[in-house]
């Protein structure tokens, strides 16, 4: 029996100056609950560039040599016998590795549990679908677990960022007077040309547009993608009894103003199904409403206008810590 490889992108150790290698590696087989994917492109995320530089560091890190990345979107090659709904060449995407002991998406091939695999939309490239799925899953369950509603008024903080101008188009989605914070010129059009109110952070402040937008009662529901001292910012927009979803809470603050306006805090840590092999099935049932979803024409990636390939992958994590990038950073394979 011939020995089949791949062709890999693999980190030999962590840190701000590693490069990634171009490695042949052993072509995984998927067992009998994963699929095997021919990948066809990869996204990269903040996270993905945090555990390059940090590694160890943080504790969902897997042990080097490495293989980095989390979304994909590709071509399904070959089923484990105990799959269902997913059959070979089904054009799928997900969220699937690059953290623990799940190997990445910097590779030609993944054996993912299926369970973290979904067909892709019709209407979107593969580029585009490989773009979706952290940010889209992220989005979606923050503002499910905030019990959004036809008619609130929303409040996303971020919203030309991956996850805001993801969260903002599914909250137009679900009927909302959706409102969103952006500090550049081509950030407010960005999120004005996806269909909400902009609000220039840098010239307005909170007590401002609170004003200006809810008559001073405050936002029902806020979608924080900045967190950390932002959610001060968030506390000070909510309505009374408002929901506030965030993705970033790694900080120590004064929870004051929260307590006194009895606000609810949904935090929104995506990679739990992975990390902790804990409720994976949710993601696939959330990636199949996000495929619904943007077939009815509700919901569009915003992607960079660079190309790279995997051979140019460093690159493409520099853009992306560079704060540079105008939507997701997409790699081709």
């Amino acid at each position: 029996m011939k020995f089949e490889t791949m062709k890999t992108v693999t980190l030999s150790s962590y840190g701000e100056n590693v490069h990634f290698e171009l490695v042949e590696k052993a072509k995984p087989t998927p067992s009998k609950e994963q699929v095997l994917i021919k990948i066809s492109a990869s996204s990269v995320n903040t996270v993905d560039t945090m555990i390059r530089k940090l590694g160890k560091e943080l504790p969902f890190a897997a042990d080097t040599p490495a293989i980095l990345g989390m979304d994909f979107a590709g071509v399904i090659e070959a089923v484990g016998n105990e799959v269902k709904g997913l059959a070979i060449g089904d054009k799928v995407y997900g969220c699937a590795g690059g953290l623990s002991n799940l190997q990445g998406t910097l590779a030609e091939y993944i054996a993912a549990d299926s369970r973290l695999v979904a067909k892709k939309p019709k209407n979107l490239s593969m580029r585009e679908s490989a773009a979706l799925p952290l940010v889209g899953i992220t989005a979606y369950e923050g503002l499910i677990r905030a019990g959004i509603k036809e008619h609130q008024k929303v409040l996303v903080h971020g919203g030309s960022g991956g996850v805001g101008h993801v969260a903002l188009q599914l909250a137009r989605h679900f009927g909302a007077d959706v409102y969103a914070t952006g500090g550049g010129e081509k950030q407010l059009e960005l999120i004005k040309s996806l269909g909400a109110k902009p609000i220039n952070y840098k010239v307005e402040t909170v007590e401002s547009y609170v004003n200006k937008h809810t008559k001073g009662i405050g936002f029902d529901l806020i979608y924080d993608s900045v967190g950390g001292q932002n959610l001060i910012n968030s506390f000070q927009a909510a309505a009374l009894n408002g929901q506030i979803a965030t993705t970033v809470s790694i900080c120590e603050m004064d929870l004051s103003t929260a307590h006194f306006k009895g606000l609810s805090l949904h935090v929104v840590f995506m990679l739990i199904p992975m990390i902790h092999n804990f409720k994976r099935e949710e993601h696939r049932m959330i990636l199949n409403a996000i495929t619904q979803i943007v077939e009815s024409g509700n919901l569009t990636p915003i992607l960079t206008d660079q190309s790279f390939g995997l051979e140019q992958a460093l690159e493409a994590y520099r853009l992306l810590e560079s704060g540079k990038a105008m939507g997701k950073v997409v790699i081709d394979h």
